[in-house]
């Protein structure tokens, strides 16, 4: 499998049936021998910012100021936030991985308390858990078509709503998301 697919998205094909990725986009930040960690961006979590700050035992003056998403099933407990490097103070980098110009990871607790105390980049999100994969198994997935590739557009994590970043990351790589169908002969859509 190519090695450029991160950082990149990784859609879900309606062949892969586990409820944890059913219509998922993941952002896909890393992809080596080693495996593959991402982060489901299209699922948002019925927690808020003020729940997760509260059971941290966090100072916090700035409420629910960070949209939280299942970023997947792998360590649901784990925190990483997603943000634009621009619109964060330069210390944010510091322990921050930056996949794309207008994109960077990290799992600071030190940025989550600023975050808490301050309010969060404008173009930002929390995504609980990750989405991995052993060596070869994301490959594996992808001849067995349960995964299509997309290129990385931040705004897409950041500026398009969660229900239609499936469809707009399938709209960009050039296909109709209405002409999907299910292996079951429904539409998908």
């Amino acid at each position: 499998m190519q090695n450029d697919l991160a950082p990149g998205f990784v859609v879900a094909m309606p062949t892969l049936r586990d409820p944890n990725f059913s219509r998922g986009v993941v952002l896909l930040v890393e992809h080596g021998p080693n495996g593959s960690l991402g982060f489901v961006v299209n699922r948002p979590s019925p927690l808020s910012f003020g729940q997760v700050v509260d059971a941290l035992g966090l100072d916090s003056s700035n409420g629910d100021s960070l949209p939280i998403y299942t970023g997947g099933p792998v360590a649901p407990q784990s925190g990483w936030i997603l943000f634009d490097p621009h619109d964060a103070p330069s210390a944010d980098l510091d322990d921050a991985l930056v996949v794309h110009d207008r994109l960077a990871v990290s799992a600071s607790r030190r940025l989550l308390e600023r975050i808490a105390r301050e309010g969060a980049p404008r173009r930002s999100m929390l995504a609980l858990g990750y989405a991995g994969w052993a060596e070869g198994q994301l490959d594996a997935e992808f001849r067995q078509g349960a995964w299509l590739p997309g290129d990385l557009d931040p705004s897409i994590v950041f500026d398009v709503d969660p229900e239609q970043r499936w469809s707009r990351v399938l709209t960009q790589a050039g296909i109709d998301p209405g002409r999907i169908i299910s292996p079951a002969g429904g539409d998908f859509c």
